[in-house]
């Protein structure tokens, strides 16, 4: 990371908290942008295309669930770090379903919000999209990991970066069962503390969403019960 600068977009209407996220986060080498609105953040990360985004839930023209939601279905990719006020789990697991591939609680400490967004930059630009050429295929899926792409019938298929190692994981070890503590040690790797079995759940059920014809009867990415996952051979 520190051969290049990551450009970090902060979605925060708080504007003494985005002064400090942006000193805070600047002090690391990156080069931070701030918007106050959720409307303006949007415009930014279409035009500007951020490695990363901090969008908080509180904004004033709007819920950041759904600014988290339009920009995934504008078909933007990066990472998304989802800010939140309280410890509810229902907020942090909306956050996941609507596109964000994490989430901290406020307060938090300015060491832990660097490590998490140093996590999600690793996973979204690091190995993965250098490694070798390297496609595999599930099913009628073609896994493209040169350009960490994945499409059906030859229509790529919009997944996160998160959800992207998540398949492409499963689909190195066709029929090979991976408990929810397996999956996040290996897709998440070192940064595994951070999550919890409920990070995994909420992945593959988005990750189903995405790539299973019928995902409410999965043929792709199965679940073991009492384990785990696996996928389909």
């Amino acid at each position: 990371m520190a051969e290049r600068t990551q450009n970090i977009l902060v979605i925060e209407d708080d504007p003494a908290v985005a002064e400090a996220l942006v000193e805070g986060i600047g002090r690391e080498g990156f080069d931070v942008h701030w918007e106050s609105t959720g409307e303006g953040g949007i415009a930014h990360a279409r035009d500007a295309s951020p490695h990363l985004i901090v969008l908080d839930v509180r904004l004033p023209d709007g819920s950041g669930f759904d600014v988290c939601r339009q920009i995934r279905q504008l078909g933007m990719r990066q990472p998304i770090l989802m800010l939140t006020v309280q410890s509810d789990e229902v907020d942090k697991v909306l956050g996941l379903e609507m596109g964000a591939d994490d989430y901290l609680t406020k307060p938090y400490r300015l060491r832990e919000l660097i490590a998490r967004i140093r996590s999600l930059l690793r996973r979204a630009y690091g190995e993965l999209s250098s490694a070798e050429a390297d496609v595999l295929y599930v099913d009628d899926l073609t896994i493209d990991r040169t350009r960490a792409a994945v499409s059906r019938g030859g229509q790529e298929i919009n997944l996160t970066p998160t959800e992207f190692r998540l398949l492409a994981f499963l689909a190195q070890h066709p029929g090979q069962v991976f408990s929810r503590a397996q999956l996040i040690e290996n897709v998440w790797g070192s940064d595994g503390e951070f999550y919890d079995d409920k990070t995994v759940s909420v992945h593959v059920r988005r990750l189903r969403e995405k790539v299973e014809l019928e995902p409410s009867d999965p043929k792709i990415i199965l679940t073991v019960p009492g384990i785990g996952y696996r996928l389909s051979t």
